[in-house]
């Protein structure tokens, strides 16, 4: 079982950046991507990011290419999300999960979550 803990949400105001941290409690070899997604309200949960956790191999969804990075700290199994150049269509619930596939873009590829972080960006 790994459990996940999202950290670093906040309130910015547009164009500002904010970081999210995901925190594993565990390594497993079962595990080789850590996703971020994202929930606004009214609307379906939506796929951000994702990392391959065993070589850096990055992956992203059209709309934050060139303002996200992902990247993971492989000694202390944290996987980051800078994000920068934030919109105010970019506030939502960010969630990380962790899955065994990567890429994956479908929420259904990735078996642990987190508790989610709110990020609210102001116009």
């Amino acid at each position: 079982q790994v459990q996940l803990v999202e950290s670093g949400g906040g309130w910015v105001q547009t164009g500002g950046s904010l970081r999210l941290s995901c925190a594993a409690s565990a390594r497993t070899g079962t595990v080789y991507a850590v996703g971020w997604f994202r929930q606004a309200p009214g609307k379906e949960r939506e796929f951000v990011a994702a990392i391959n956790v065993w070589n850096s191999r990055t992956y992203y969804t059209d709309s934050v290419k060139g303002r996200f990075s992902v990247s993971r700290d492989n000694a202390k199994i944290t996987v980051f999300l800078q994000m920068n150049s934030l919109k105010p269509e970019d506030t939502a619930v960010y969630f990380c999960a962790a899955g065994s596939e990567f890429p994956r873009t479908g929420s259904q590829n990735y078996a642990y979550w987190g508790q989610g972080t709110q990020v609210t960006v102001s116009s």
